[in-house]
């Protein structure tokens, strides 16, 4: 990773981004005097600040801080060469205001200023946004948006089951399955038991075959349990305005089905054209969902973090250990990029089913007594660092290789793995 001075820039720029206007504070080290400044929201007016600029230090490198690490105003000063971005978390402005504005105060001008501050005094410390190439980028936009879809059909799912429980219980029973296309098209078509049994013998089993629901016998014991069924309440106060909601909410879980499948072609799209593929395809218990994921937050470019500590502290794994006189305490660490971190933590507790030395470390621990989060934490700790050696080295993982590297080593887990398959 490049790492930046202060006297690699012409100028020191803090910038209080808003819904509509951005406050900026720009120091010029030629001349050493401070301007403020505030500029529209809009495109138009972002380019024309950055060009501007350009013009006014003659193409030489300027340095901008923000509270951001994505968002319109990143994506917008991203595509100028001149500009380097550095990213200031929020709490350090807010500590820093707090220390010296004891009345709470806040405005867009002050915070701009703080960041300079920041910016002058800690710019070894800051991290700086350094773009990958667009298909990676589109790529990490992909699946934390597709990740987000995830847990809005799951939302919707239990609101419709919560619903469902207040005057039509039965569906969810003849349906384990709630985001599926036969679950909501049969909810559409025969909302509430009185509309569905009303219906003959023949058309739910032609409604069964034609959703690829080919099981004789559980089609039979839901028609069965469908002419059997009685209703929960008569109350139309009850009825009526549950009815009205589930015919709100079914189609929505039908759109966001179908856009969770527009996502997955894109991502697998960009995925197979990528040439680190090989490498993510060979992780366990990766699969079609994670691969992709692990992908995008390691990215392309192998310059982007000096070593495994750096992507453990990014993601938020590594903890944290804290000192006060003779008290140590560890904890997990708060600031982090939490999307990043539950990939990781989602493929570690996967990898437990496919691994052979991963399975081994998770019952050496519970054998300690460790909680099964604990466990999973550590066990990502432990990946993140094989991941980033076969990133580094453009290698694929290979699980005998590994066993070989912990035999060949005397591994207290290498003799626990062996002698629990014993």
């Amino acid at each position: 990773m490049e790492a930046f001075n202060v006297s690699d820039f012409a100028a020191l720029i803090g910038i209080d981004w808003a819904d509509r206007k951005h406050d900026i504070c720009e120091i010029n080290r030629d001349t050493n005097t401070q301007h403020l400044s505030v500029i529209s929201s809009e495109p138009k007016s972002i380019n024309a600040w950055a060009l501007e600029l350009k013009q006014r230090y003659n193409g030489r490198s300027v340095a901008v801080a923000c509270e951001l690490k994505k968002g319109p105003l990143i994506y917008a000063l991203s595509k100028f060469k001149h500009i380097v971005l550095f990213v200031i978390n929020p709490s350090s402005v807010a500590k820093y205001r707090a220390a010296f504005t004891h009345s709470g105060a806040k405005d867009g001008p002050t915070d701009a200023i703080i960041q300079v501050k920041i910016l002058q005094l800690h710019m070894d410390k800051l991290t700086v946004i350094r773009p990958d190439s667009e298909d990676v980028r589109c790529l990490a936009l992909l699946v934390e948006y597709r990740r987000k879809l995830v847990q809005d059909r799951v939302n919707l799912t239990n609101k419709i089951a919560t619903t469902l429980k207040n005057y039509y219980p039965h569906v969810i029973d003849w349906f384990k399955e709630k985001d599926t296309q036969i679950f909501c098209d049969f909810l559409l078509r025969w909302p509430s038991l009185a509309h569905a049994k009303k219906a003959r013998k023949q058309t739910l089993l032609d409604f069964f075959n034609q959703h690829n629901s080919r099981y004789p016998l559980v089609n039979e014991k839901r028609i069965k349990e469908i002419k059997d069924a009685e209703i929960l309440t008569e109350d139309m106060a009850v009825i009526t305005p549950n009815l009205l909601l589930i015919e709100c909410l079914v189609p929505q879980l039908k759109q966001l089905m179908l856009a969770i499948t527009r996502f997955d072609d894109e991502i697998k799209t960009l995925y197979k054209q990528h040439t680190d593929r090989a490498i993510f395809d060979s992780l366990p218990g990766a699969g079609p969902q994670l691969a992709p994921r692990l992908l995008a937050a390691l990215g392309s470019n192998r310059d982007r973090y000096k070593c495994a500590a750096d992507i453990q502290k990014y993601a938020g794994i590594a903890p944290v250990t804290e000192r006060s006189g003779k008290k140590e305490w560890i904890h997990w660490r708060y600031s982090c990029t939490k999307f990043l971190r539950q990939t990781f933590v989602e493929w570690a507790g996967l990898s437990v089913r496919y691994s052979f030395w991963a399975k081994a470390y998770y019952r050496q621990q519970e054998a300690k007594g460790k909680p099964h989060n604990t466990i999973i934490r550590s066990l990502a700790f432990k990946w993140i660092r094989i991941l980033f050696r076969c990133w580094k080295t453009h290698t694929p993982y290979d699980e005998s290789t590994y066993l070989t590297a912990l035999k060949s080593k005397g591994s207290p887990l290498f003799k626990f793995a062996v002698e629990s398959e014993l």
